[in-house]
């Protein structure tokens, strides 16, 4: 059975946010009570190219990001790649929300990237991943972010 893609079930994404959301905030041990209503509706009018893990990876990366009780999205995530300017740090935007992401997470876990309560576990990827992206990245765990070699 072919299970129709987001975008044709937007009626199914406010239920499935708000799964997400509590979900992510609880392994993140937030306390997320509130979905914006501009962050809902601009869900639900993206034209999701993927499906429901797209979805969840959006949602996952706002609730780390999260930092009132409110959940919201910055709406320059649901924007094509293509199209999103390079940093002056000659990282594309995509990197530089995913430093946004590991900063966050490393400085919740103090600096810690592997175990339990590390910042590899709070973004749901291993902890050799997560290393190779702060070396990558320049991040420093710390929350130092170390020069540009350019």
């Amino acid at each position: 059975m072919a299970v129709p893609p987001l975008r044709e079930r937007t009626d199914d994404i406010p239920v499935l946010v708000e799964y997400f959301v509590r979900r992510f905030a609880k392994e993140a041990g937030k306390n997320i009570r509130h979905v914006a209503k501009d962050t809902l509706n601009e869900l639900q009018r993206y034209h999701w190219p993927g499906n429901i893990r797209e979805l969840q990876n959006v949602v996952e990366r706002a609730v780390i990001l999260t930092e009132t009780d409110t959940f919201l999205v910055d709406e320059s995530w649901l924007k094509g790649e293509s199209v999103q300017p390079m940093s002056t740090e000659g990282r594309s935007a995509a990197e530089d929300r995913e430093v946004e992401m590991i900063e966050a997470a490393l400085a919740e876990c103090h600096g810690r990237i592997s175990g339990p309560s590390g910042a590899a576990a709070k973004l749901g990827i291993p902890r050799q991943t997560l290393e190779s992206k702060i070396l990558r990245l320049g991040i420093n765990k710390y929350g130092q972010k170390r020069p540009s070699s350019k």
